[in-house]
């Protein structure tokens, strides 16, 4: 078994179409700017209402990617 040291990271994605797109829009913009991405934790579910409808889905992650040699 190999052994790997992870970094945390707190992000938030958001869409109006549901809770499963806000996290995939999250981890595609997460992986442009991070290498190694590895696994993510839904921490939070929230949304934005107007006029008594759901405009926005709000999800909070935590994202952990590998740190490389030398880090």
């Amino acid at each position: 078994m190999t052994t790997n040291t992870y970094r945390v990271t707190e992000i938030v994605g958001s869409s109006p179409e549901g809770v499963d797109q806000a996290v995939r829009n999250a981890i595609t913009r997460a992986s442009q700017t991070l290498r190694n991405l590895d696994w993510f934790e839904v921490t939070q579910v929230r949304g934005r209402i107007e006029n008594g409808r759901i405009e926005d889905y709000q999800v909070g992650l935590k994202v952990g990617f590998r740190l490389e040699e030398g880090d």
